[in-house]
């Protein structure tokens, strides 16, 4: 059998990982041949492919990244796009595809799967960590890890002026990072999407930690909206996936905190410093498990599903399940935290 394989989205630390998981296993346990697909879904639309083999996956575990590269190319938005996949899977003798990716590369993967017919297999990855049916996705534990050292490190500026520091983070729909980050930096302030914000309540906590003489910080995930506004967009383009460049609330909050204020406010605004470099221990551990249920599953033939960690077992759940809804922080967990605001 011949395998293909693909990351496509946003990279994340912890993709090669799974790539050498899945090659490893099927290699020597197996005895798969295996395809590497370059740039995302573009690799089996355009028939771009390099080689996947063991001496292929050495070295590249502590990795960040993607060797396969990747891209936001959504195939069904192109012209003749699933029958130029299906061809390119034949003329390559492709008899099955492990699809690595979020929402929208897990979304083409599902619909790969039921309604054309192509065998594919998912890896739920994304540092957002939105994806429904897994109780964690590998990268989401080094971004929080970055984010978190990043407020540690700012709340020693903050003090040093006595100033606001705004900390915008990655965060389109869910607010994961923003709340793990935020309660584990000792921010003072926590704004996700799922919950829109009040600005005159969040400038009442930041004055209410002046007075105690302490330099807030205030954490934000980039999809966090006003109760009485729009999202702040970068700018109108869209991606093949239809998503908006999101970016800025940081700033336009920082700018409507010092105006009630009167108070000096700053932003830093993480952005792609969160998903890359060296993935944690934790996502190397998790990857690499995902990848060798991935290519179990191939050789059960058991397609249409994704791996997902439920507990601390690896299960195997049909990806229309997966990628139904987005996983959300829920309102509960949210207010749970609120103790540490203002």
């Amino acid at each position: 059998m011949r395998v293909g394989v693909l990351t496509g989205g946003g990279d994340c630390p912890g993709l090669n990982a799974v790539i050498r998981a899945v090659v490893r296993k099927g290699v020597q346990e197996y005895g798969y041949e295996f395809t590497g697909f370059r740039d995302g879904w573009r690799g089996p639309l355009d028939g771009v492919t390099v080689p996947l083999g063991i001496p292929a996956v050495r070295g590249i575990l502590p990795r960040g990244g993607t060797v396969l590269g990747s891209s936001r190319t959504n195939p069904l938005n192109e012209q003749d796009g699933i029958r130029r996949i299906k061809d390119n899977l034949a003329a390559l003798g492709v008899d099955a595809l492990v699809a690595i990716g979020g929402e929208d590369t897990l979304g083409v993967a599902t619909r790969l799967a039921d309604e054309y017919g192509v065998p594919c297999v998912g890896v739920p990855k994304t540092i957002d960590n939105d994806l429904s049916a897994t109780d964690y996705t590998f990268g989401f534990d080094t971004a929080v890890g970055i984010a978190t050292e990043a407020i540690d490190r700012l709340h020693t500026t903050a003090e040093s002026h006595m100033r606001v520091l705004v900390v915008e983070v990655m965060g389109r729909h869910s607010g994961w990072i923003a709340l793990h980050s935020g309660l584990a930096g000792g921010a003072n302030v926590i704004l996700i999407p799922e919950h829109p914000f009040d600005v005159d309540q969040v400038s009442a906590w930041v004055t209410s930690r002046f007075r105690a003489s302490y330099a807030p910080i205030v954490v934000v995930a980039e999809g966090a909206v006003p109760r009485d506004g729009d999202m702040v967009l970068k700018d109108q383009s869209l991606d093949a996936f239809g998503h908006v460049r999101l970016s800025g609330v940081g700033e336009w909050l920082a700018k409507q905190i010092e105006k009630r204020t009167g108070k000096e406010a700053r932003t830093t605004v993480l952005g792609h410093v969160q998903r890359g470099g060296t993935p944690s221990a934790y996502d190397r551990w998790l990857a690499t498990r995902f990848g060798l249920h991935a290519i179990d599953c191939v050789r059960d033939g058991d397609f249409g599903t994704m791996v997902a960690l439920q507990g601390t077992d690896i299960v195997r759940v049909p990806m229309a399940d997966a990628t139904a809804r987005l996983k959300t922080v829920p309102p509960s967990l949210y207010e749970e935290v609120g103790v540490f605001f203002g």
